[in-house]
């Protein structure tokens, strides 16, 4: 006899597809360790038509069952500028649309679910204001301290005073939408430890950043020769500022040292939507290239001897941290770039905040092979151990089945699935 499983409602922002952003590839990498296990899962998302008939098998294995909204359209620049007259943050306004909040509010009173999970802190901002059943909030990042990064940053004094405004904005939304929850979900224990002080909430549960190992396969970088010039790498979201400061920065202050000793060196700068300056300034560079948005980043990081993530402002992890050692290319980062990753610098990847150890870095990696293939085989090694995405995700699964006990819904599935799954 089948017992039936509990259900769950996961509302994401945004579409989960194409996975071109690091919380796409985290949130997918999370369903798809979900489907077919303690929950039946209900994905609520905005889509088109298209979107949907495009990407329908990406969905069937993902979730039970998928209901969409309809897509704000894409609103010009200056009416986005609006939304920093809004008492909320520029981020959660842009996801406050009538049609996400009918989509929700109907989906969770017309059917029952035992679970319901926000995928980030600004998804909350369609929550109803009564749930009957468990509420989870899945944050990727310490939102908050995001903008005070970029305004510890900012050199023009009216960009300082925004992003100064934008923090206070969302220390007060954080606090606030995350209180709400039966649980909360962090990706490190740093951003654990930040929560629970900065907003007050007595627990704050973590998952492991988490790789697909069977999609990232490992594979010997290539030698540096007349057919592989030395080659630097960086993935990323380009239309994300952290993205674009530290790529920015990376051009002007450590590819110039990079250049002076290697001046047929390559840097590649895959990522969608680039901003136009920033391409223009990869152009008058020697060696430079925006690919923009790309089917498979796989074979521009396989192809290079160094992958660089100089980020200076950011939150949360960076999944593609992972993916290039789980790849085996060398990893170059700030230490922004690699926080709440449990990993050793010398060992696993080659920690350098300052532009000139950037390039030196970068530079030792280019003339060492012995360094480039020990350095990747370690990184390799750690995350099959430890942050494949089945674990990422059965952790997830535990915190969602912890927090309907919590709840006192009484499924009759609850203590022995759970047990099944402390128990795997």
């Amino acid at each position: 006899m089948s017992v039936q499983r509990p259900r769950l409602a996961f509302v994401s922002p945004s579409f989960l597809f194409p996975n071109d952003t690091g919380g796409r590839i985290r949130t997918t990498n999370v369903l798809r360790g979900l489907r077919n296990g303690a929950f039946e899962v209900t994905l609520i998302s905005p889509a088109s038509a298209q979107q949907q008939g495009e990407w329908s098998r990406q969905l069937q294995e993902v979730c039970d069952a998928f209901i969409s909204w309809q897509q704000r359209p894409h609103r010009p620049r200056w009416q986005r500028a609006l939304d920093l007259l809004d008492r909320l943050p520029v981020n959660v306004a842009a996801d406050r649309t009538a049609s996400g909040l009918r989509a929700v509010r109907r989906v969770l009173a017309r059917q029952h679910f035992d679970v319901v999970v926000f995928d980030f802190v600004h998804a909350a901002v369609l929550r109803p204001e009564r749930i009957d059943g468990a509420t989870v909030c899945f944050t990727h990042n310490v939102e908050a301290e995001i903008f005070a990064r970029h305004a510890a940053q900012a050199r023009n004094p009216v960009m300082r005073w925004i992003w100064r405004s934008q923090h206070a904005k969302m220390q007060r939304y954080e606090g606030e939408s995350l209180r709400r929850f039966t649980s909360v979900v962090a990706v490190s224990e740093r951003d654990a430890q930040q929560l629970r002080s900065q907003c007050a909430l007595p627990s704050v549960s973590t998952i492991p950043t988490g790789v697909d190992l069977d999609f990232f396969g490992y594979a010997p970088g290539p030698p540096v020769d007349k057919r592989h010039p030395p080659t630097v790498v960086f993935t990323g979201s380009m239309d994300w500022d952290a993205n674009v400061d530290g790529v920015r920065h990376f051009l002007l202050e450590t590819w110039p040292l990079i250049q002076a000793e290697r001046p047929e060196a390559q840097f590649i700068i895959v990522g969608r939507k680039p901003p136009a300056a920033l391409v223009e300034q990869a152009r008058a560079l020697r060696g430079v290239r925006c690919t923009g948005f790309v089917d498979d980043v796989r074979l521009y990081v396989q192809a290079a001897h160094a992958f660089v993530i100089p980020l200076r402002v950011g939150g949360g992890t960076r999944i593609k941290a992972f993916e290039a050692m789980a790849m085996g290319c060398p990893v170059v980062s700030t230490s922004i770039g690699i926080e709440g990753l449990d990993v050793s610098p010398d060992r696993h990847f080659l920690l350098r905040d300052d532009a000139a150890g950037q390039a030196r870095a970068v530079l030792e990696l280019f003339a060492n092979e012995a360094l480039r293939s020990e350095l990747s085989r370690r990184a390799r090694e750690c995350v099959e151990s430890r942050f494949g995405h089945r674990v990422a995700a059965q952790a997830f699964e535990r915190i969602c089945l912890q927090a309907l006990q919590s709840h006192g819904s009484g499924h009759s599935a609850d203590t022995g699935t759970m047990a099944a799954t402390q128990a795997a």
